[in-house]
């Protein structure tokens, strides 16, 4: 059968700004549930801590390593189904393995069995984004997507605030082991909503000048890919960004209880709103202004690479103050705008990434930038600034520092340390902007 004659073609497909709109926030919904089954394992560090006596280090083994391994090696050959395939089913399965992953974390009663549900999680979301954001550039087209796509990464901070509120009442007062089943299993109801009501639209349905064609072979989309330096710098910004941000993200909680005396309780809270107003605000204004900025200088793509540089050159002393100040209202409301400038990266990114393949080739695309991002940001930030804080606090034990302050300061200057990394990032942003419309061009 012809391509042009299969099911689905464009021609025969329609989509009102409704329906796109709904499509849109119901993959927001999926990737919000995605993140609090992925983060709530560093909400709940401190009382997982102190059951089994875990380190800094085998604490950011669990929140990063553990999922990272699987999350990032799997998303490749499930990008390249994703190209070939319905989306829609790889989404709605993925919701279901994840979420039984989640839900089985609650049972675990050891540091391998704790590891091992966290790989099951990131088996489970591998299908996710890559699948996600190929469906919302098919509804969307190039001048919307870097906001579009970053409206369905305010799924981050969706999640985190659920996880922060959860984690405020139930862990509270039933333990982290419920924290776990509450999360994870609305993801099975979830995952039947996706699968009755979101269409699968065809490929190029919002590129008025594609004609359907298979995908390339993966290889060739992978060479392609690694040989434009507008990719490469962009990927390692990308995974250098998210270094800072997962090993910041995933001790909030515990330098908050360390440093500042507050419960878990509080934490939880606090930490609900901050990340909800940080995050969100951050997040849709990083794509807005580099959509905005981007057709005022008449499509000039390297916006979507300067709006993360610049909002990064600002956030590293923000960090800084906010991290080193003794007063925690002062701690609490800096947070706010160092989450809402570190927020600014994943929609521009994803939008640029996607300019830079073909439309049967964004799953791929997306999934080779977060292989990237997520084996720096994910399977090293959480683990590096561990094994700092676990260093630092060893060091301060040998100077005689008493061991709850060694305890909370050891992760307070590993926090710092990491927090520079974003001048690297930003450095890679700027070199990536130098060529992107030219390797936009190449094809």
């Amino acid at each position: 059968m012809a391509i042009d004659s299969l099911p689905g073609k464009t021609d025969e497909f329609t989509a009102s700004p409704s329906y796109r709109n709904y499509a849109l926030w119901l993959l927001f919904v999926v990737y919000g549930l995605s993140y609090v089954d992925r983060q709530i394992l560093s909400m709940l560090m401190e009382p997982i801590r102190e059951e089994f006596n875990f380190s800094d280090l085998q604490l950011g083994l669990l929140s990063g390593v553990a999922f990272a391994i699987f999350y990032t090696t799997l998303g490749i050959p499930i990008a390249r189904l994703a190209d070939r395939v319905n989306r829609v089913n790889i989404i709605a399965i993925s919701l279901v393995v994840w979420s039984a992953a989640t839900a089985l974390t609650g049972r675990a009663h050891g540091f391998f069995q704790l590891f091992f549900t966290r790989v099951a999680v990131g088996v489970g979301e591998a299908g996710c984004n890559p699948s996600a954001y190929s469906i919302i550039s098919d509804y969307y087209p190039p001048k919307k997507r870097a906001t579009v796509l970053s409206i369905y990464s305010l799924g981050v901070y969706l999640g985190q605030f659920i996880g922060f509120i959860v984690v405020g009442y139930v862990a509270t007062a039933y333990g982290w082991r419920t924290a776990f089943y509450v999360v994870g299993l609305p993801g099975i109801a979830l995952a039947i909503l996706v699968k009755l009501t979101l269409r699968e639209p065809p490929r190029g349905f919002s590129d008025p000048d594609y004609k359907p064609v298979e995908p390339p072979p993966m290889k060739m989309v992978l060479k392609k890919l690694l040989a434009k330096p507008a990719f490469c710098h962009l990927s390692l910004a990308a995974g250098l960004h998210a270094f800072v941000a997962y090993g910041l993200n995933n001790y909030y909680s515990a330098y908050l209880m360390r440093s500042h005396g507050m419960s878990l309780t509080e934490t939880s809270f606090a930490l609900a709103i901050i990340t909800l107003v940080g995050g969100l605000s951050g997040t849709y204004l990083g794509g807005k202004l580099s959509d905005i900025l981007s057709h005022r200088a008449g499509g000039d793509p390297r916006y979507q690479m300067w709006v993360p540089a610049i909002a990064l050159l600002i956030n590293i002393p923000v960090w800084l103050l906010a991290l080193m100040l003794p007063d925690r209202l002062a701690v609490l409301v800096l947070m706010m705008p160092a989450i809402a400038f570190g927020a600014t990266y994943l929609g521009p990114s994803i939008a640029a990434t996607h300019q830079l393949v073909g439309v049967r080739e964004r799953a791929l695309g997306g999934a080779m930038l977060l292989l990237v991002l997520n084996l720096i940001g994910i399977g090293t930030g959480p683990m590096f600034t561990g094994f700092l804080s676990d260093q630092i606090r060893a060091y301060l034990l040998g100077q005689g520092v008493a061991e709850s302050l060694a305890l909370a300061d050891g992760l307070r200057y590993a926090l710092c340390l990491v927090s520079v990394a974003n001048l690297w990032s930003a450095y890679h942003y700027f070199r990536a902007a130098r060529t992107l419309r030219e390797d936009i061009a190449s094809g």
